[in-house]
């Protein structure tokens, strides 16, 4: 169990503050202002960061007390990695399975099916997230608001997406689920404390999931992305990082 201090009261809030990410930036119109001013691009920045500079580093230090991974069956220090490419192609299959569905439908839209599997993968993605709200490597205010402010610029990114590709489905549902997915996986964190390898993992996966979703909105020459916004997120979160 979670001990109960002035860290452990801070992740609810945390995870109120990501949730509402999903509810309050539902507005088409916000997000292309968001978009065309290139805040998204700096966030995208602000999470590639993260990920390099702190998340990849801390990874690396799950492995060293054990020598097995119990789930799998590589040696430890390449657990971690595999799990990162296993997020970061978890996420680019979805990518292209809506795709293709939207391609191959009347309406340019992903079929009720493949929203359903979309939602569920983000909705798991989500409740990772929150549950590392509670569960940190590096204990402490500064490192779970670092934490917090990557997370919610990337949560920024994936409703551009899913916006864009799901429209009222993703309105009327989707971004409930992935709101109520982060509270839900902060709750479990309160109530369970996985072993220290198995949250090396969750980290793994999150950082895969979150440097293909920045790449995806950064990178295809169809995106308004802007290039300076981006390297200036980098650049700031990393100082910020490096500083702390």
């Amino acid at each position: 169990m979670t001990e109960v201090g002035p860290v452990a009261l801070l992740p609810p809030v945390l995870s109120l503050a990501l949730a509402s990410v999903h509810v309050l930036t539902r507005s088409a119109p916000l997000l292309s202002r968001l978009s065309e001013g290139g805040l998204l691009s700096f966030g995208g920045g602000v999470s590639v960061a993260y990920v390099f500079v702190h998340v990849l580093p801390e990874i690396d230090e799950f492995h060293g007390p054990v020598e097995r991974h119990p789930m799998l069956p590589l040696p430890s220090e390449r657990d971690v990695y595999l799990v990162v490419l296993i997020g970061f192609v978890t996420f680019y299959g979805l990518e292209r399975l809506a795709r293709q569905s939207a391609a191959e439908s009347d309406d340019d839209l992903p079929t009720p099916r493949v929203f359903r599997v979309h939602v569920a993968s983000y909705g798991a993605y989500n409740a990772i997230a929150g549950y590392l709200l509670v569960h940190q490597e590096t204990p402490g205010v500064g490192n779970l608001l670092l934490f917090a402010l990557a997370l919610g610029t990337h949560f920024l990114l994936n409703d551009v997406t899913l916006e864009a590709q799901h429209e009222a489905a993703y309105h009327r549902r989707g971004r409930w689920v992935l709101a109520a997915a982060v509270l839900a996986g902060t709750a479990v964190g309160f109530r369970t404390e996985l072993a220290r390898s198995t949250l090396g993992l969750l980290f793994a996966f999150l950082a895969g999931g979150i440097v293909l979703n920045v790449v995806r909105e950064e990178v295809p020459s169809d995106r308004r992305s802007k290039f300076l916004p981006f390297v200036a997120g980098a650049a700031f979160y990393t100082v910020v990082l490096l500083a702390t």
